[in-house]
């Protein structure tokens, strides 16, 4: 898959949004309605009202990219339609785009490797 991977920033928009809109329109929903910056490297991702349809935008140092997918088959899986944001990991992220339940995707454990031999 194309995009983002380790530690980059996800957030998702939790109600779901005009996809008549292109990156500007995007951009501006991103600034407005989630209070951040469009242009910081974050992964911004919006839903429709169908829930097999998906984008993508975030800066990529040289311009805004905008990614549109449509599942032929099946939906993703959305959090609860609400007013906010949420954050995924980039591993969440690629779970959702997959069509997979992005809820079963957990960070793997940091284990703190041992100074001596045992």
């Amino acid at each position: 898959m194309i995009g983002p991977s380790g530690t980059v920033r996800v957030m998702v928009a939790t109600k779901p949004v005009d996809f008549r809109k292109g990156a500007e329109g995007l951009a501006a929903l991103a600034r407005e309605t989630m209070h951040t910056d469009p242009f910081s490297g974050v992964v911004y991702v919006f839903r429709a009202k169908r829930a097999d349809r998906v984008k993508l935008i975030f800066w990529d140092g040289t311009g805004v990219v905008l990614v549109a997918k449509r599942l032929e088959d099946g939906e993703f899986r959305w959090p609860r339609l609400q007013d906010g944001v949420m954050r995924l990991s980039a591993a969440q992220l690629q779970a959702l785009l997959e069509g997979l339940d992005w809820r079963r995707v957990h960070e793997p454990r940091r284990l703190v490797a041992p100074a001596a031999a045992s």
